[in-house]
């Protein structure tokens, strides 16, 4: 179990009181893509997590391999597959994409992202929420180490959307939930394909994965509806795969965007719905909108452009995006109500490159990693 890294007793120094130009809630991937991309502002950027950078890994640590690229990132790449499986009762079908996948360490992404964030300070605390505000100019975001202040904050703190009123709570909110377990494997046996099963024993409405990492196998189950537990279904694929049930991991992940801001707050990753229907996949999307975030706050900190403004365009950025996510939505919701041999069918008729190129290049081009480099 990971033991947070909050200071304690006399090292545990309040922070009450404390100012910064930005202050970012989360050392999230989200979170870093927005630091990272203030670092060359010439602000004064506070980070805060309850958890040290890189400490406690909340995803299944697989994204698109020129997102990781694009992010200056591609040193923390444990394995490149550029295939996809889909496997039902009726069969399997292999994918070879435009593009690949990468599994990659955290710790090492998480070190990679921070080391590019400048001057960015970073402070270890537990967000609580938000506090009385001095004005219209500047927040309060309460702390277990005391109140911080600044004005402009994001809150990159996931599915809990801990600065919004009310708080998103399983198993009312629109979530998705998953698990998985790390055993280790043989490396040269690995394969180069993530797997996948959309089977009903295995999970009514959701998938199975095997994402291969060089050594290790990342193996997990995630459900659409948050009220089915996942844990016994994972444990059966890994025993299906012949592989230990061991160093557990799990989360909830939401399945349907939500407000890009409130109360004067950015919201970006998880917290504002960043995580794509259907897949699940939240990694590329939580450095598409962090960096649309940070460059929004940017000529705020420069004194071209006003929070209200910069939160309406964000907003506006945001909401440009909502139709490919209801589209996702909607086979999300589409894929489990098939009968199992009218999706094999369908799984194979996709099957020919041109199609596979075309389906996963749309895919990609949602939040496309050209994004990272651009003006």
């Amino acid at each position: 179990m990971t033991v947070r890294a909050t200071r304690r007793g006399p090292a545990r120094t309040s922070l009450d009181g404390t100012r910064a130009d930005v202050l970012v809630c989360g050392a999230s991937f989200a979170g870093l893509a927005v630091a990272r991309e203030l670092a060359g502002a010439g602000a004064d950027v506070l980070v805060v997590d309850r958890y040290e950078i890189g400490e406690r890994a909340t995803s299944a640590c697989a994204a698109p391999t020129p997102w990781l690229h694009a992010m200056g990132v591609a040193g923390s790449i444990r394995r490149e597959l550029p295939a996809m499986t889909f496997s039902t009762p009726h069969g399997t079908v292999r994918y070879r994409l435009p593009w690949s996948w990468a599994a990659f360490d955290y710790r090492a992404l998480c070190a990679g992202l921070w080391a590019q964030c400048g001057s960015a300070r970073f402070e270890t605390a537990k967000v609580e929420g938000l506090g009385p505000a001095h004005g219209t100019v500047e927040h309060a975001v309460r702390t277990d180490r005391g109140t911080l202040r600044a004005a402009l904050v994001v809150d990159a703190l996931g599915w809990r959307r801990v600065l919004s009123t009310p708080h998103f709570q399983p198993p009312d909110a629109p979530l998705s939930r998953g698990l998985e377990v790390h055993p280790q494997t043989d490396e040269s046996a690995d394969g180069d394909a993530l797997d996948v099963w959309v089977e009903r024993d295995l999970v009514r409405r959701g998938y199975g994965w095997r994402v291969p990492a060089g050594g290790e196998a990342r193996i997990g189950v995630g459900s659409y509806d948050p009220r089915r537990h996942v844990k016994e279904p994972t444990v059966a694929l890994a025993e299906r795969l012949d592989a230990a049930a061991v160093r557990y991991q799990g989360n909830w992940f939401p399945h349907r965007l939500r407000a890009a801001t409130e109360n004067g707050v950015f919201f970006v990753g998880d917290s504002a719905g960043h995580c794509f229907p259907l897949s699940g996949e939240g990694i590329r999307t939580a450095f598409y909108f962090g960096i649309a975030a940070g460059r929004e706050i940017a000529p705020i900190l420069a004194g071209a452009r006003d929070r209200d403004e910069a939160l309406r365009r964000y907003a506006a950025f945001h909401e440009r995006h909502r139709p490919a996510f209801r589209r996702a939505l909607a086979l999300q919701r589409l894929v489990p109500a098939l009968p199992p041999r009218a999706l094999t069918v369908a799984l194979r008729a996709l099957a020919a490159q041109p199609l596979v190129d075309r389906a996963f290049g749309w895919y990609l081009d949602q939040a496309h990693p050209a994004y990272a480099g651009a003006p």
